[in-house]
């Protein structure tokens, strides 16, 4: 979904005839809806059951699909998009504790690293197969396939999944702490989107406030939707969180930018597009089960801080990107890419899961993919501010491609920034054994 939605974009925009910051927000509303969501729904996973919440995450999921499938303007396809990011919060915030629930912390590094190279086989065929179907039958496939492979998730999660995981029954839900939380990060977002404006600084501002209330209040309640000391008192967990989200700030918009590049600048086919862009992922899915047995024996500190560095990298070399960089070159930055994130994601994994104690695996699993949302959410934030400012909110056309690259070499360059900064975050988290 991911992948090939973002190789769908320019096809959407040319459809409803919308800007590159509109198109933008295709993308950012799923990650900004799923961010909201996922901290409280990991916690009701906690209390309910994680399979129950699971379930009807898929449902929800396929649901919001078809809606973007029949979508007849860019706002209802967005509003859809919002819907999808409620089932994927509950898909995302429980899969991962429920694979925690079952293995135990010796074997738990492979089975992270297999989960998360089945991830990314989605990823690597997201770009090719999502190219070729909105090239030679429509964006709107994509949400069709969508619908049909939720339905084949939930047949097999009623099969086959038999066990029930809810450690924190009995326990009280914290709808205040949730409430105050969603609004935070919502104002933060917007904010973000809106800069420069003055109303962007303010909604930013004003979200920040909002979130250190939150904390505030999660230290005072009995039933905290986030137990904030988990990172007062767990350094493990609270710097491999930090790592997380400096990783997907650094790399996440990389696929978004690029998309836009090689179409609009170089005049490929999403296809040809997505074939391109298929390179890091594919690296993701061949060395991340590799990585995750290796985070049973050798420190995770020292696998996801070396795969920060290579990381940063294969970020550098895109700093110099021009209207006629050969693509073997980007192609060889994304291998580099796909093969850094894969050595950092699948150990950092295995550290924040091997962190917790059983009854907080949901909230564990719910907070490291907010800070996989938000993270996601920053890079396009960054992507968006610079496509504003040099950009404006109009069509991508050769009169503004000049513009565009210059938009794109700055953002690649505070991405390298920020992962050489996220080695040192990785590195602070000590021993995890």
């Amino acid at each position: 979904m991911a992948a090939s939605v973002t190789i769908a974009l320019p096809s959407i925009g040319k459809e409803f005839a919308v800007d590159a910051v509109t198109l933008s927000w295709i993308a950012t509303s799923f990650i900004l809806s799923a961010a909201v969501f996922l901290i409280p729904l990991g916690r009701i996973a906690d209390i309910r059951g994680r399979k129950k919440v699971f379930i009807y995450g898929g449902a929800i999921f396929g649901a919001a699909s078809i809606m973007a499938a029949l979508a007849w303007s860019a706002e209802i396809l967005i509003a859809a998009r919002v819907i999808q990011g409620v089932g994927g919060a509950m898909l995302f915030g429980t899969g991962t504790a429920i694979i925690s629930s079952v293995y135990p912390p010796g074997e738990r590094g492979r089975a992270m690293g297999i989960n998360i190279a089945v991830t990314y086989v989605g990823l690597s065929l997201g770009p090719f197969l999502g190219g070729l179907m909105t090239q030679y039958i429509g964006w709107r496939s994509l949400f069709w396939l969508i619908a049909v492979l939720c339905c084949i998730l939930l047949l097999f999660t009623l099969l086959k999944l038999r066990s029930e995981w809810a450690e924190s029954r009995g326990e009280k839900f914290d709808l205040a702490g949730s409430v105050i939380y969603g609004i935070g990060l919502i104002a933060v977002i917007y904010g973000l989107s809106e800069l420069p404006a003055w109303h962007g600084f303010l909604s930013l501002a004003a979200g920040l406030i909002i979130l250190l209330a939150f904390i505030k209040w999660e230290t005072v309640t009995k039933s905290p939707v986030l137990d904030i000391t988990l990172f007062l008192k767990n350094q493990v967990f609270a710097f491999s969180n930090l790592a997380a989200f400096i990783n997907y700030s650094a790399t996440f918009a990389v696929g978004f930018l690029l998309s836009l590049y090689l179409q609009y600048i170089r005049g490929l086919t999403p296809g040809g597009a997505g074939i391109v862009l298929v390179s890091m992922p594919l690296m993701q899915a061949i060395f991340s089960p590799l990585a995750g047995r290796l985070s049973d024996r050798i420190e995770p500190r020292v696998l996801a801080s070396s795969g920060m560095a290579l990381t940063a990298l294969g970020l550098l070399p895109l700093v110099f990107i021009g209207a006629d960089t050969a693509l073997w070159y980007i192609i060889a930055c994304l291998v580099l890419l796909g093969g850094g994130f894969a050595l950092f994601s699948s150990p950092n994994v295995n550290a924040v899961m091997s962190s917790v104690d059983k009854k907080s695996l949901g909230v564990a699993s719910a907070t490291l993919a907010t800070m996989r949302l938000t993270g996601q959410m920053f890079s396009l934030g960054i992507a968006m501010l610079l496509i504003s400012l040099f950009v404006g909110r109009v069509q991508v056309t050769p009169e503004v491609h000049p513009q565009f690259i210059l938009s794109l070499q700055i953002a690649l360059a505070i991405f390298t920034a920020l992962c050489i900064g996220g080695i040192f975050a990785s590195m602070a988290r000590g021993k995890t054994r």
